[in-house]
């Protein structure tokens, strides 16, 4: 345990990015009614651009290679978009047309496309400014293969904007992630929609969409998952309000 620990404290600054991220983007958008009526939430502008442009542009800038994007509502709209992205990322489509999967299901549903290395996901629905170090970097450099088996980049919750919740989990000192919130009471971090995950934990999983929560429960039991705190801003830009707020605060620099 102990050498664990010392591992989760020492970032290693050549360590690589992973090449495959995942960008969750096939929710149902419902919270950002009526902006996603005619269109998909990746989709919505926030500071000129889609919300899944602000992604593919923290992607390239951190070297991710390839990006499977998990699609459903409205698909057709976000798959055209994407055909048109010319960021230098392969783009390669995880339908789930048929059936909404969740977050945990759209990672089993898209498995074979992600590979056997460590992979990132995104969530596409939240925005985020690198602080003094690029956060997806910070995450590959504080990755350790042997001993996590996820490594979630975290945001204090009195820096979460425009999040209205109590915060998401507690962090010993060397990172490692000790619980979830209980009822009633707030958690000092809120989970960025950022992470690294190992292929190995994506196993014996449920039939049907189930949550990431069941993966992300058996690396806490296990000791295997760890947060990183975000140095930069961070917005959850989940209504139609959140992206007003977003966009003052940003042009406030």
């Amino acid at each position: 345990m102990t050498a664990r620990k010392t591992l989760a404290l020492r970032p290693n600054p050549s360590g690589p990015v992973p090449r495959t991220a995942m960008v969750m983007a096939a929710g149902l958008g419902k919270r950002m009614r009526p902006l996603t009526a005619t269109r998909p939430k990746p989709l919505v502008e926030v500071a000129g651009k889609p919300l899944i442009d602000h992604v593919f542009d923290r992607l390239c800038a951190a070297g991710v290679k390839r990006a499977v994007v998990n699609v459903h509502y409205l698909a057709d709209a976000l798959e055209a978009h994407l055909a048109r992205c010319r960021c230098g990322i392969d783009i390669v489509i995880s339908d789930e047309r048929a059936q909404l999967m969740e977050t945990g299901g759209g990672l089993v549903q898209a498995r074979a496309l992600i590979g056997d290395e460590p992979f990132l996901t995104v969530n596409s629905d939240n925005l985020w400014v690198d602080g003094p170090v690029d956060a997806i970097r910070q995450l590959a450099a504080a990755w350790d293969a042997d001993g996590m088996d996820a490594l979630l980049l975290m945001v204090p919750l009195a820096r979460a904007h425009c999040h209205g919740g109590l915060g998401d989990f507690h962090l010993d000192p060397a990172g490692r992630i000790t619980g979830r919130r209980k009822p009633g009471r707030p958690a000092p971090f809120v989970w960025t929609g950022v992470q690294i995950l190992s292929p190995r934990l994506i196993v014996d999983w449920p039939q049907g969409p189930f949550s990431t929560n069941i993966f992300w429960d058996r690396a806490i039991a296990a000791g295997r998952a760890y947060g990183i705190v975000h140095s930069g801003l961070w917005f959850d830009v989940g209504t139609p309000a959140a992206i007003a707020r977003t966009e003052a605060i940003l042009a406030d620099g």
